[in-house]
């Protein structure tokens, strides 16, 4: 877990050979400390108390410590005093107060309380333990207390509110992005390996970080050399007398550990690994990988890497160049997170080409332990960085990612490129949990957290250099300017086919001048029925490429509506076309120039429809009436009580599951005879409908299996012999009779649990032309309002529920509704791994269940983003180091 100074520590359950560690522990305790925590002078601990302590149930008496490296630095426990009360305290050393470690005690606690049946937590403080006091507050609880006696008394409820929920993710927040900072702004770097040969990594790390213009000091660690590069190398890290905040290591991977050792006994908070050796070179390499990471963060120490490219900042005060690029970008307003070391480097030349200019980089490699949520955390809160750009070859926790890019994407774009789309980018080096999500699943989560998905790295900038430097569009209403009418046509035919709208095309023939285009240019942005300029020049003989430029870069950097250009056989004319301000770097107002209008225009066609996302309302996650979410949990438990396999529904404990999130399942019979059928009918009060349910038949898409409107005997025998002789094997038919239903459009609504992004919810036409034809719109759990609504709109087929060619609309809000309720009900229960309402009737008057199914399967927790923090395993596996977990 992360400390809120972004120190990493590892929280476990204690054990009984802890005795010796917590008698360690308690000598460090500050008397005072013992003080507030016992009511009364207590010096030591006798061996009865320290055997109480660390001997515990793990269910009415629980207990976790709080490590670093070897060293115990904070308990914290619970014990059972009622069925549901458990009181709960905490001890922390001194040294180690004020960073959070009580507060994560305390969210561990209540989750492995509500685990156990625990509801209410209970506490007993002196008035004058102010700061512990203010832990219970903080916590997002309600607090009651009272004073007997002289000792405060609080109680509160441990219930996972919304409120406690939310503060413990704004620590998560800053935790985070704390320890990002960490490596950012680091005043002292060890590079460990470096060497006086320059051909080596470690020549070209010193090298990199020297030249590049690092403001702080920079140390060289060898134990076979006196000096590396006029500076002195010493043989270790603690060797060095200055303060080491990062260390560089790029030794070879059998010597890292030593190296982590080495680094923590120094105070070191971050190591970058360029190393290699490690999970892209097998199963020992994984393994290798596995003890690095757990090492670094049991000693406090967060990890970019390994097999890494490193860590660029590109601040003025800082400068630091902690990689293996040999090109230092220009000061921009962007952070780039990059997976591949390999593409590193291509990545910042490009960078350089185009004038783009980064605030901050990583290439994070093998990615065991920092991630691009943490950097999302970090650049979140980064003034410096306005833009943050993601080359992502696999997602290790796409629930989180969807959560903060989302609420980072209110505030500044997130464009990413996610390679490996066909394989769901598990590369060499990586190990994510298999996901059977569909690629239109993936999609449909960069959409719902409001990310800008480009398929390339080059659409990639293209997309970037209009966002870093142009105002963000209001709408899709687009005015061409140009000297060309081909050309023109090109970025009006390129607009349409993206979905914006041509407002206006100005056509100024090959004669126009510089004055002429900026005149034109005015007009079009001076327009309150156009949302950007779309500008295309070819050079004639009368005017030159520089001259049109100029005037862009002037109008560029007044205007309050984006423009973008196009200059064909131009020489000269840079990719960025801006005024220079003081320091000769691309200002805002800068107008990007792309090689061809639809470059051009599909990058604004981008940034357009983020402009919308931004722009409408977030929606929220509705509490909906009529759901009993403890009931349903009690069904699922009976259900796999005792039992290893997963299992289906019947018919009882199915409506039971749906009725608890308010769905209601239309009443039916299953029969097998004609006799049983015509009871059924009768007890329906005729008006039915027979029909086979079986998996090979429910789709077929003539509906032969369906006999409508069945009101008497005659008709209940014919519909009954019919289907028989028309159906192979009826007795696989799985007969049913249901009461007729009102007209609607049919539609289906289900919901799945993913191993890699846990709950997932479709939406789409019943029917084989739907399966056949993929439309089906995913979103990932929870759902806001809004993202039901999106849902539902984001069908090819979405027209029919609006009245299409004069047909009766349809009560989409009944469908929504439904929607919400599936949604809820994966978000709640990990252990349905599917549930399908797999033919609802939407009609004018409300939406009926006809047809449904469910089934449900022991599982391990998949979820990553529980009520209490902890950091994810190596590379995203969401294993937690030390293999263990609540319960």
């Amino acid at each position: 877990m992360l400390l809120l100074d972004g120190g990493a520590a590892r929280l476990r359950p204690i054990r009984p050979d802890d005795a010796e560690p917590l008698v360690e522990f308690y000598s460090r305790v500050s008397p005072e400390s013992k003080y507030l925590r016992f009511f009364a002078p207590y010096p030591s601990l006798s061996q009865r108390e320290v055997r109480r302590f660390t001997n515990v149930d793990h269910r009415d008496r629980v207990a976790f410590v709080v490590t670093i490296g070897p060293a115990m630095i904070a308990v914290g426990r619970y014990d059972r005093v009622a069925d549901d009360d458990a009181e709960v305290a905490f001890l922390v050393e001194d040294a180690h107060q004020g960073r959070g470690a009580a507060q994560l005690l305390l969210e561990h606690l209540a989750q492995a309380g509500r685990e156990t049946g625990v509801s209410r937590f209970v506490a007993e403080v002196l008035p004058d333990n102010i700061r512990m006091i203010q832990t219970f507050r903080d916590a997002g609880y309600q607090v009651a207390s009272g004073i007997e006696e002289g000792v405060l008394r609080l109680e509160f409820p441990i219930r996972a509110t919304d409120t406690a929920v939310g503060v413990m993710r704004s620590r998560e927040h800053r935790a985070e992005a704390r320890s990002m900072e960490r490596f950012f702004v680091a005043h002292g770097v060890a590079i460990i390996g470096a060497s006086r040969r320059q051909d080596t990594i470690g020549a070209t790390l010193v090298r990199n970080l020297v030249l590049g213009g690092y403001s702080g000091r920079v140390y060289a660690v060898n134990p076979a050399a006196d000096a590396v590069a006029g500076m002195p190398a010493y043989t270790s890290v603690q060797e060095i007398p200055d303060t080491v905040d990062l260390a560089i290591v790029a030794v070879p991977a059998e010597a890292v550990q030593d190296v982590v050792l080495d680094c923590a006994a120094k105070g070191v908070h971050g190591l970058i690994v360029i190393s290699s050796g490690f999970a892209e070179t097998g199963e020992e390499g994984r393994k290798r990988q596995r003890r690095l990471v757990g090492l670094s963060r049991s000693y406090g120490l967060r990890l970019v890497g390994p097999n890494c490219l490193g860590v660029i900042n590109t601040a003025a005060d800082i400068s630091l160049n902690a990689s293996l690029s040999p090109v230092l970008p220009p000061r921009g307003r962007v952070g780039f997170f990059c997976q591949s070391g390999a593409l590193g480097v291509a990545i910042l030349e490009t960078v350089v080409r185009r004038g783009l200019g980064i605030s901050t980089f990583v290439s994070a490699g093998n990615r065991a332990d920092v991630s691009g949520n943490d950097l999302l955390q970090y650049w979140e809160e980064d003034d410096a960085t306005e833009v943050v750009l993601l080359y992502l070859e696999s997602i290790g926790n796409p629930r989180k990612f969807s959560r903060i890019a989302r609420r980072v994407g209110r505030v500044k774009p997130v464009v990413a490129v996610k390679s490996g789309r066909t394989t769901q980018g598990v590369p060499v080096g990586h190990s994510v949990r298999a996901t059977v999500a569909p690629q239109a699943a993936v999609d449909a989560m960069f959409r719902q957290a409001g990310v800008v998905q480009v398929d390339t790295l080059d659409e990639m900038f293209d997309v970037a250099q209009l966002l870093a430097h142009q105002p963000l569009p209001l709408g899709p209403r687009v005015a061409v300017v140009g000297n060309s009418d081909a050309l023109g046509l090109l970025a009006a035919d390129a607009a349409s086919a993206s979905g914006l709208v041509i407002e206006k095309s100005v056509a100024l023939g090959h004669e126009a001048s510089a004055e002429d285009f900026e005149q034109a240019l005015d007009d079009a942005i001076d327009s309150p029925s156009v949302d950007a300029v779309v500008a295309v020049f070819i050079p004639p003989l009368n005017t030159t490429g520089e001259q049109v430029a100029n005037v862009l870069a002037a109008v560029g950097e007044q205007s309050e509506k984006p423009i973008v250009s196009t200059f064909l056989g131009a020489e000269g004319v840079p990719e960025l076309l801006r005024v220079p301000d003081l320091a000769g770097s691309a200002g805002r107002g800068s107008v990007p120039s792309y090689p061809a209008p639809e470059s051009a225009v599909r990058a604004l066609a981008r940034v357009v429809a983020y402009s919308q996302w931004v722009n409408r309302p977030q929606g929220a996650v509705t509490v909906l009436d009529g759901v009993d979410a403890s009931a349903a949990r009690s069904l699922v438990s009976r259900l796999l009580a005792g039992s290893s396999q997963e299992c289906d529904l019947g018919d009882a404990d199915l409506r039971a599951l749906l009725g608890a999130y308010g769905i209601e399942l239309a009443p039916l019979a299953r029969i097998t005879s004609l006799d049983e059928a015509i009871t059924a009918a009768e007890s329906f009060g005729w008006d039915v409908v027979l029909k086979a349910t079986g998996t090979h038949l429910r789709q077929r898409p003539d509906l032969a299996h369906v006999w409508r409107n069945i009101d008497h005997a005659a008709d209940m025998t014919a519909a009954w012999n019919n289907l028989n002789r028309l159906i192979d094997e009826p007795e696989r038919a799985d007969f049913v009779v249901q009461p007729m239903a009102r007209p609607g459009i049919p539609v289906t609504i289900g919901g799945m649990e993913d191993a890699l992004f846990g709950p997932i919810v479709s939406f789409g036409m019943a029917g084989t032309p739907t399966e056949l034809l993929g439309d089906v719109s995913y979103r990932i759990p929870p759902l806001t309002d809004s993202d039901a609504e999106d849902l539902v709109r984001d069908v090819r087929a979405a027209p029919l529920f609006f009245g299409y060619r004069g047909s009766e609309a349809v009560d989409v809000a009944a469908v929504e509704r439904l929607i919400r309720r599936v949604a809820q009900l994966k978000d709640d229960l990990p252990q349905v791994q599917a549930v399908e309402l797999g033919l609802v009737l939407a009609g004018a008057d409300g939406a009926k269940v006809l047809r449904a199914s469910a089934r449900v399967a022991p599982t391990k927790d998949t979820r990553r983003d529980l009520f209490a923090r902890r950091l994810t395993g190596p590379a995203g596996t969401g294993d937690s180091v030390g293999g263990w977990r609540h319960g």
